[in-house]
């Protein structure tokens, strides 16, 4: 264990109806660090976040969080971890003063009416207080909650997709608000959907099916996944997609824009497939590959655990 680590797991498992929903996960984020978790619906991201802060006893693994056992010190791992959920979990008929006091009275934070008006300005919700938190547009409400979630000054927030449904601009805010938080040394160990918030994290791993895939920087893992990818532009790009697919050396042919990306991980079979392609009125480029393509990918070769 290295005291760098804000969580240190190996081996985290969870099973629901003797499917495993978390499957031997093993992992290190570093103190201060912004740490994606990223993968499709049902993944089990969230259920290992609820073992990581104490919601949740696992069936088997090990380790820490913020320097204390995941099974026998989940108590005192709350007092530590702030929670940020993906539906909206405060009082709607409260203002968002109202819903800050009542969680630091929750949390019996001392000098509460100091803290939650320090939660207030620096959160850029002054102004707002009396307002009602069921009137708030999604990013206010998303302000909101990340106030409470820093109430009682935790060392660790997990944030479960806490941008869906937020416009660009507020979605733009929230991470500036994040990366100000990381660099005062708060960690963060964050779910998401979109592939620009995941280019903002310092680190990020990749979940299927309860199964971690890849993980690292992101040149860590576009590398380690190994795809090659190809653009084509011109007409009938639908059609032509429809002929790619399923061909060998194509897993993967999707549309990107004006453009169709068409990627493998067995660059001599890719090319093969796309040769009887390369003419006009197509134009083809080899392009380097994103996220997006390495993320859709990992999604289609993965094996959906809860199919028979």
């Amino acid at each position: 264990m290295s005291d760098d680590l804000a969580i240190d797991v190996r081996g985290m498992t969870k099973r629901f109806g003797g499917r495993a929903v978390v499957d031997d996960i093993s992992l290190q984020v570093k103190a201060g660090e912004i740490y994606g978790f990223l993968g499709p619906n049902g993944s089990g991201k969230t259920t290992f976040i609820r073992m990581l802060c104490g919601l949740l006893r696992p069936d088997a693994g090990s380790g820490t969080c913020l320097q204390l056992d995941v099974i026998t010190q989940s108590e005192e791992i709350k007092r530590h971890v702030g929670y940020m959920t993906q539906k909206f979990s405060f009082w709607e008929d409260l203002s968002i003063q109202e819903n800050l006091d009542f969680v630091a009275r929750m949390y019996g934070v001392k000098q509460r009416k100091d803290v939650v008006r320090n939660s207030i300005e620096r959160l850029g919700l002054a102004g707002r207080e009396r307002q009602l938190a069921g009137q708030l547009s999604g990013g206010w409400k998303q302000r909101l909650a990340l106030a409470a979630c820093l109430l009682h000054q935790p060392k660790l927030l997990l944030l479960d997709e806490p941008t869906a449904g937020v416009d660009p601009k507020a979605r733009r805010d929230f991470w500036e608000h994040i990366h100000q938080l990381a660099d005062e040394g708060l960690t963060f160990l964050i779910t998401t959907h979109y592939m620009d918030e995941a280019e903002r994290c310092h680190r990020l791993a990749y979940i299927a099916y309860g199964k971690l895939l890849a993980h690292g920087t992101v040149a860590d893992v576009i590398n380690h996944v190994g795809l090659t990818t190809w653009a084509v532009t011109g007409p009938d790009l639908i059609k032509l997609a429809a002929q790619l697919r399923g061909q060998p050396g194509i897993p993967q042919a999707v549309a990107f824009g004006a453009a169709l990306h068409v990627s493998g991980d067995d660059q001599p079979a890719l090319e093969n497939a796309i040769a009887p392609h390369r003419h006009p009125p197509f134009t083809w480029s080899q392009i380097p590959s994103g996220l997006e393509d390495v993320f859709i990918h990992l999604m289609d070769s993965s094996k959906d655990n809860f199919k028979p």
